[in-house]
């Protein structure tokens, strides 16, 4: 993923916050300079919202898809899902800080989950009725980045689960603070201070439930492909439109693999098998072999199968699920 290492990013210390609107600069800490005398760090206290045009250079296509359109990226084969490290969470577009380590906890859903934003005052919240029903849409405040959705089913002391997308959020870790200008948030990871242990599994992003209005909680936008091909393959279909992200594996029995995250609405199933086709026909050394993770691509690969002329000599279409490809 492209990240740019921005030094002064902070909004607030733990007891007393600044207004967001300050412009006054804010000095969080300093580090030695190559005279040995500490230099201060200047913390930002604004976090504007870039251009399209700079966030689509600055960001991944899976990152733009979700913050600028709301997209859902497909649980736990995304960065910080199983991520225990400590430290804190911001906005992958601005560098507004939003969620901490400390509020971190495991929800089974397979998405990053918190019990509470960072501060007050940086996460807001708005109703979406996308997918039929009436679900607290969340938001970073400064760059108006799509987050997530809360809901009402987490862990005391606040009762709530911030349901995130990894593609939302940049992760600092305590040892990096200081240098990025966060300095300020270094107290919460002081005596001893963990994340919470907990371990619900039962909830509303784990377990949807159907109801009258449709499926209740969490559901991924975007859809995951599974397919025989090696790192060549994957840059190809890199530039494919629809296509956000390309992970370089290997198949269950060995064999070189590609994981390709995709968004349904742009970039139909037989069309990237049509473009994989393409991408794997000069490399003799990938394996022609796809694993349909849902029943509709079984569906569209039979039928793909026995009438592209571009599908390739020998192969071979198997039914399971994402756990057929290990990422390197």
């Amino acid at each position: 993923m492209k990240r740019i290492a921005i030094i002064g990013f902070t909004v607030c210390a733990l007891v007393a916050c600044r207004p967001s609107s300050s412009t006054e600069p804010v000095v969080s800490g300093g580090e030695p300079s190559a005279t040995g005398v500490a230099t201060a760090i200047v913390a930002r206290t604004e976090y504007p919202k870039p251009s399209a045009e700079e966030l689509k250079k600055k960001l991944t296509p899976l990152e733009y898809e979700v913050t600028q359109n709301e997209a859902t990226e497909p649980p736990f084969h995304n960065t910080y899902w199983n991520n225990h490290e400590p430290g804190i969470y911001v906005d992958v577009a601005t560098g507004e800080p939003l969620f901490s380590s400390t509020d971190k906890f495991e929800s089974g859903t397979g998405w990053p989950s918190f019990m509470r934003p960072i501060d007050g005052g940086h996460v807001v919240s708005k109703t979406d009725t996308t997918l039929g029903m009436a679900r607290t849409e969340v938001r970073s405040k400064s760059g108006d980045s799509h987050l997530g959705h809360v809901f009402d089913d987490g862990p005391e002391p606040t009762g709530l689960r911030y349901c995130i997308n990894s593609a939302s959020l940049r992760f600092i870790p305590v040892a990096r603070l200081e240098a990025e200008g966060y300095g300020a948030y270094r107290k919460r990871f002081e005596g001893g201070v963990t994340r919470p242990e907990v371990t619900d599994t039962n909830n509303a992003c784990a377990a949807p439930a159907s109801t009258s209005k449709g499926p209740v909680g969490c559901s991924t936008t975007l859809e995951t492909a599974v397919l025989g091909g090696n790192a060549r393959a994957a840059d190809t279909l890199l530039h494919v439109v629809g296509v956000l992200q390309v992970d370089v594996g290997s198949l269950r029995g060995g064999g070189p693999a590609v994981r390709v995250v995709y968004d349904p609405k742009t970039l139909g199933f037989p069309r990237l098998l049509d473009a994989w086709a393409t991408a794997v026909s000069p490399d003799g050394a990938s394996k022609h072999e796809l694993f349909a993770i849902t029943a509709q691509q079984r569906t569209d690969a039979d039928a793909w199968k026995a009438h592209a002329s571009s599908a390739p000599r020998g192969l071979l279409v198997e039914t399971g699920d994402e756990s057929a490809f290990t990422k390197l």
